[in-house]
């Protein structure tokens, strides 16, 4: 076999011309994961104006949860939950970078196909058990223990039935649940994406909204409840329990923050499986005459106008999730490989 045939597909991230002075005056950074490529990246900006990329290799890196300071962060991947704790004080520097997050603790899970996670009380793991279709929370002697499930799920089993995708958290509680549909049967969701989708209160157990396609991201921001509709490629909120498009975005939408009026939205190319084919998102593509693209887009939550973008292009095609932190301009991590891991000791005062 030549080299040419060996060779790996390169990486390319472009980002618009104003997207570096935007993300620096918002005083913080982003951090994103892709789980085909099992990898998580962390954008930032030097201090000479520059952006910094930082990426560390984790296998099926997916769900992504930040604490109010930014100085922590949780990361679900094939079969463990990783917390990472950044080892620098405030003003202090490593290199470039003014955070180094370092992994501290981790949970064994097994392959619980987990979507969504945060901090929940006493600063424990809390996220979407997609396996199992419930609420979970991290057990220091079990995989998992149940915190909650649809009413429409009959029991627990390792079968996805309804495809519980995410979570939107309001002081430690998960309030909102996202799901492909209320299937309960096995992989019964595949079959409703069209418009199977569904919002539920989770405090309440009642159904929130419904006629929804591949709903994912469900956030609280300024007091609305926004979701990504993927199957259709929009951002949008909830007015008086409808839900209302603010943005179309040229991708299958999954992946959401916001930084004040904006919010970042990560987009993925449509994959050739049969799980994404066939959704109102690839009508609306021919209509705007556009293709599926892989990358970042901010955008106006007044105006739903994408105000700066970046791209990539290459070796990776999808963007599992996407986060904000606070107060960190130029982040980096260590990762479980080489001799870093090694050396990164902190005492706690």
């Amino acid at each position: 076999m030549s080299d040419v045939n060996q060779r790996k597909p390169s990486l390319a991230i472009t980002p618009s011309r104003g997207f570096p002075s935007w993300l620096a005056s918002t005083g913080g950074s982003l951090v994103f994961t892709t789980y085909q490529a099992g990898k998580i990246f962390f954008i930032g900006v030097k201090p000479d104006g520059q952006l910094s990329f930082f990426e560390r290799t984790f296998p099926r890196a997916m769900a992504l949860g930040v604490s109010d300071n930014g100085n922590s962060l949780l990361l679900s991947t094939q079969n463990q939950i990783f917390r990472f704790d950044n080892l620098l004080e405030t003003g202090q520097k490593h290199g470039v970078y003014d955070a180094l997050y370092a992994p501290h603790a981790t949970w064994i899970t097994g392959d619980l196909d987990i979507h969504a996670i945060d901090f929940g009380p006493q600063q424990r793991p809390v996220f979407a058990n997609t396996l199992f279709n419930c609420i979970a929370q991290a057990s220091d002697g079990h995989s998992f223990k149940e915190v909650w499930k649809p009413s429409f799920i009959s029991r627990l089993a390792a079968e996805d039935r309804c495809h519980l995708n995410g979570l939107a958290f309001d002081a430690c509680e998960a309030v909102y649940a996202t799901c492909a549909s209320k299937s309960d049967v096995v992989d019964g969701w595949r079959d409703r994406r069209e418009n199977g989708g569904v919002v539920l209160d989770v405090r309440s157990g009642d159904l929130f909204a419904e006629g929804l396609s591949m709903p994912h991201s469900p956030r609280l921001h300024e007091n609305r409840l926004w979701i990504l509709n993927s199957g259709t490629g929009e951002l949008g909120r909830f007015d008086n329990g409808s839900f209302q498009p603010v943005s179309f975005c040229p991708g299958y939408a999954r992946g959401l923050t916001f930084v004040g009026r904006k919010a970042v939205v990560g987009l993925s190319k449509i994959r050739r499986d049969s799980a994404f084919q066939g959704l109102p998102l690839s009508k609306s593509l021919e209509r705007f005459d556009a293709e599926t693209r892989c990358g970042l887009q901010i955008i106006d939550t007044d105006s739903g106008d994408c105000t700066d973008w970046l791209r990539i292009d290459g070796a990776i095609e999808e963007i599992f999730e996407v986060s904000f932190l606070p107060g960190i301009a130029c982040p980096a991590a260590i990762g479980l490989a080489g001799d870093e891991i090694h050396r990164a000791i902190s005492i706690e005062p």
